[in-house]
């Protein structure tokens, strides 16, 4: 959090300087993908639950219109069961090619359906 009357770190510095630099568009993915960081930090590692079946991923919908932002989130709750350490960078890499490349949507989706999906497919095999 920060507060006022103390020396801001470089780091907090810098993210606030490149913040401003954002149109509303930008900043709003850049709060929206932090607020996805701090969400993914927050949750409890589901590979730690004891489980008897494998389990499958909730079935949650790809609408017509969905930002990159919202398909992160929705393939976070579908593959719930995932570590997202394991997608933070490969995740980090398309939102970057995204929002700063100006590459479409609809392909960096299609691509974090991809990347999902074979990590889902690593997680069962490992589980088995």
């Amino acid at each position: 959090m920060l507060t006022t009357g103390k020396k801001l770190s470089p780091d907090k510095k810098s993210l606030l300087e490149n913040y401003a630099k954002l149109d509303q568009s930008d900043r709003a993915s850049l709060r929206a993908f932090a607020e996805f960081l701090v969400d993914r930090s927050k949750k409890e590692d589901p590979r730690e639950a004891v489980r008897s079946e494998p389990v499958a991923p909730k079935s949650v919908p790809r609408p017509k219109q969905e930002t990159v932002i919202g398909a992160i989130k929705r393939l976070s709750e579908t593959y719930y069961m995932l570590d997202r350490k394991d997608l933070l960078t490969e995740t980090s890499s398309l939102m970057s090619a995204h929002i700063m490349q100006g590459r479409a949507a609809s392909e960096v989706i299609d691509d974090l359906e991809a990347l999902f999906l074979t990590q889902y497919k690593q997680h069962k095999f490992d589980g088995d």
